[in-house]
């Protein structure tokens, strides 16, 4: 073990682990000094190894205190003795006398190897822990190493990472060999090892793409307050941004589409839905329902909860296949939303003579009264203008939002709005996913 070769031997292990030099060095003098106490002496008394890095001899020194009452021969030292090696040495002083390892034994240098192995292991857990832990909630690229039934393990580098098949996107085969991002969602440190869990279901994914696709999100320009998905049908993304000259969505989308579409590329065809978020939650609900319009919006701040109004031929739209549409725009907004069409809604007593209206800016009512004006000077035409402005006002969007975590309080799956599924064509409203 004390030889050259040794420790050429030993930088190899170095590289090839990834482990500084300094802490292999210190983990072998711990694994030499623990199997010498265990064969020589007791399990506490001090030892210090010194390890020569150019040769790779190693000298032992066994380390005692002076005592006048010796009781422990091998953490202790009398004073007579300590006098016969410096006359100076004094009660309370520390003496390290060199051990002769040309002793030490085969079993002691099994021992020896066994701890550092041991050591290196331990180590190496940790030292992935500390790697992987710092990319939680990011995403990294990986190789399909394995593909089993229930789940597949991704190469990440050092290890493999557990892709379970709940994880998987609904609808894609993975192959081995394939390249894929992966979400990483737990960095788990256990007895058995660093065991680290990746998603491609995770609503974080998808945001985490948009920030690898568009500069303005990754920058932070434009933020993504929230997302809502059904992994491998729909996500609704909601978008931010504080500068006026910056447009969100279109951001998001690219230019001719491209940058959605690589995202939508790498979520197996998953249509993506940009909304603008807003601070004001009628706001918010509204464009959540889209591609709908809405009508009006009355929330229940006690119960988190809004009764959306829409026309009576955009209640499909506004549900969605399945309820999927509601089910997105709760997860998105956090409100219980119950959606009724105007005709129910006024049979039910719930249309109000006049409903609250959404505010409206300087420039639009500047332009209102330049249209009026001019439509009133239309012999024909004018009462019938202003009747249908005044039902337009009528019907502004109103809309409110309040924290709501339990979106399973209105499945429109197994109720009467399935009915409306086959009344509309949905995949008019995806038409800007298509390739140019």
């Amino acid at each position: 073990m004390a030889s050259k070769k040794f420790m050429d031997a030993l930088n190899l292990l170095i590289e090839e682990k990834g482990i500084e030099k300094d802490v292999f060095l210190e983990m072998l003098k711990e694994s030499i000094a623990k199997a010498y106490k265990k064969n020589y002496m007791n399990s506490e008394a001090n030892v210090r190894v010194e390890i020569n890095e150019k040769t790779g001899k190693f000298r032992l020194f066994e380390i005692r205190t002076v005592v006048d009452d010796l009781q422990d021969e091998d953490l202790e030292v009398s004073l007579d003795e300590a006098h016969e090696i410096n006359s100076n040495y004094k009660v309370g002083d520390i003496i390290e006398t060199e051990a002769d390892v040309d002793h030490i034994g085969r079993l002691a240098a099994i021992q020896t190897k066994q701890l550092f192995r041991q050591k290196i292991r331990e180590t190496e857990k940790e030292t992935l822990y500390n790697e992987f832990a710092d990319k939680k909630d990011d995403i990294i690229t990986g190789v399909v190493e394995r593909v089993e039934p229930k789940f597949a393990i991704i190469n990440i580098g050092k290890t493999g990472a557990f892709l379970g098949s709940n994880q998987q996107i609904p609808g894609e085969r993975l192959t081995e060999g394939q390249h894929v991002k992966v979400y990483v969602s737990d960095v788990d440190r256990g007895t058995k090892g660093t065991h680290i869990v990746v998603s491609r279901t995770d609503p974080h994914f998808v945001k985490r793409l948009f920030e690898l696709e568009v500069p303005e999100v990754y920058e932070g320009t434009v933020e993504i307050k929230s997302v809502s998905r059904e992994p491998g049908e729909r996500s609704k993304v909601a978008v931010y941004t504080q500068d006026e000259n910056i447009d969100p969505i279109g951001s998001c989308v690219g230019p001719k589409g491209s940058r959605v579409k690589n995202v939508v590329d790498e979520l197996n065809g998953e249509m993506i839905d940009i909304i603008e978020w807003s601070s004001d939650p009628v706001v918010f609900i509204s464009h959540a329902l889209s591609p709908s319009t809405v009508m009006s919006v009355t929330i229940n701040e006690e119960e988190h909860s809004a009764l959306v109004i829409v026309p009576d031929d955009q209640l499909s739209l506004a549900i969605g296949k399945r309820g999927q549409n509601a089910r997105l725009a709760v997860r998105l907004t956090g409100w219980k939303i119950d959606i009724k069409s105007f005709s129910e809604a006024n049979e039910l007593g719930l249309v109000v003579e006049k409903q609250e209206e959404a505010p409206v800016d300087d420039d639009f009512q500047e332009e209102f009264a330049q249209e009026m004006m001019e439509t009133s000077q239309e012999a024909n035409g004018a009462n019938e203008a202003v009747e249908e402005t005044e039902e337009a006002e009528s019907l502004q969007e109103n809309v409110h939002q309040d924290d709501y975590d339990d979106e399973d309080d209105y499945d429109y799956e197994d109720d009467d709005y399935s009915k409306y599924d086959e009344d509309i064509d949905y995949d008019e409203y995806d038409k800007y996913y298509d390739e140019d």
